[in-house]
């Protein structure tokens, strides 16, 4: 029998956490300088109408949202508050929290099953599949995405153009910072690969690393057989997209997890700087501060608010 839904969220026992490691003194003062700056009774995003911040908002500015933007600011504070206002400002300009990418709104860009939400890699993290060929709508800036990428070229269709890939590549290093788990690309098109050569030597090398052409999914330990798609993947599961079972499976999944979320949140006291084990996962012990970047945490892309469809077929990600 065909799968014709979104697989459940695999559970993830507390001892299959990322690896923690303990940030220096100096690393550890400034994680404490930043999250005082969002922190403080009196902030206000600057250059905004409305500064004072959302609870959403404060629920994204996470203890593990600020280590991500340290890193990837090489842990220069004054760098790393300006990206994350700077990523705040952009969120509110593309409507993530006043209905703009609402489940009826992004629905014209599922129907056709180019994007598919389906399965979870060896460290559970979701797979979002992308089939270029069953393009169905005019390109937009309101397509963006976060997470696994598992793209296939094979048939021929409408691509999106490399103008539009370029700009979701700098959406991806810009506002989502180690966020991709990895990115696995097959059939490439002459043209397209051409197009890979050109702008991989300008992505940054951790992503760059990420970024797999051809893989063997399976046996390169990607992928469980019963966690991927029979045709072209090599897995176990026969999905068959059936726009009216699937799309109403997932956006009930993602209402779900996200309400619960927010309540975790604000049990656990609604404020910048809540740990995403804590409040994503029900974990009530915080571990220590981790240097590395995070592996399971990237699970919390499965449901979070920040799933919004992508047109995008080559958007090299980022968690």
């Amino acid at each position: 029998m065909s799968d014709l839904t979104p697989l459940p969220v695999p559970h993830i026992p507390a001892n299959e956490k990322a690896e923690d490691t303990n940030l220096t003194e100096e690393q550890e003062t400034k994680r404490k300088e930043a999250l005082a700056y969002f922190d403080n009774h009196d902030y206000r995003l600057p250059d905004e109408e409305k500064g004072e911040l959302m609870d959403e908002e404060k629920m994204w500015l996470s203890n593990d949202c600020i280590l991500r933007y340290l890193r990837a600011s090489k842990w220069v504070v004054a760098t790393t508050q300006q990206r994350l206002e700077e990523t705040l400002k952009w969120r509110r300009e593309h409507g993530f929290y006043d209905g703009t990418f609402s489940a009826e709104v992004i629905e014209p860009e599922a129907v056709t099953g180019k994007q598919v939400l389906f399965g979870f890699d060896t460290k559970g993290r979701p797979a979002f599949y992308m089939i270029p060929s069953r393009q169905n709508t005019e390109e937009s800036p309101r397509q963006l995405q976060s997470l696994d990428l598992l793209i296939n070229f094979a048939d021929r269709g409408k691509n999106p153009s490399f103008s539009t890939a370029r700009q979701m590549l700098h959406i991806i290093q810009a506002h989502y910072p180690e966020r991709l788990g990895l990115a696995l690309i097959i059939n490439v098109p002459m043209l397209v690969n051409a197009f890979f050569r050109l702008i991989m030597p300008f992505v940054d090398p951790i992503t760059r690393n990420k970024v797999k052409f051809n893989p063997r999914v399976i046996e390169d330990g990607f992928f469980e057989k019963d966690q991927i798609m029979k045709k072209w993947w090599g897995g176990d599961r026969d999905f068959e997209y059936d726009h009216k079972h699937y799309w109403p499976a997932l956006v009930s999944m993602t209402d779900e997890r996200r309400n619960k979320q927010m309540q975790r949140w604000k049990e656990l006291g609604a404020k910048v700087g809540i740990s995403e084990w804590e409040m994503k996962s029900g974990w009530t012990s915080t571990p220590t501060p981790s240097l590395a970047p995070a592996s399971t945490l990237e699970l919390e892309k499965v449901l979070d608010t920040e799933i919004v469809l992508t047109n995008s077929a080559v958007e090299v990600l980022a968690q």
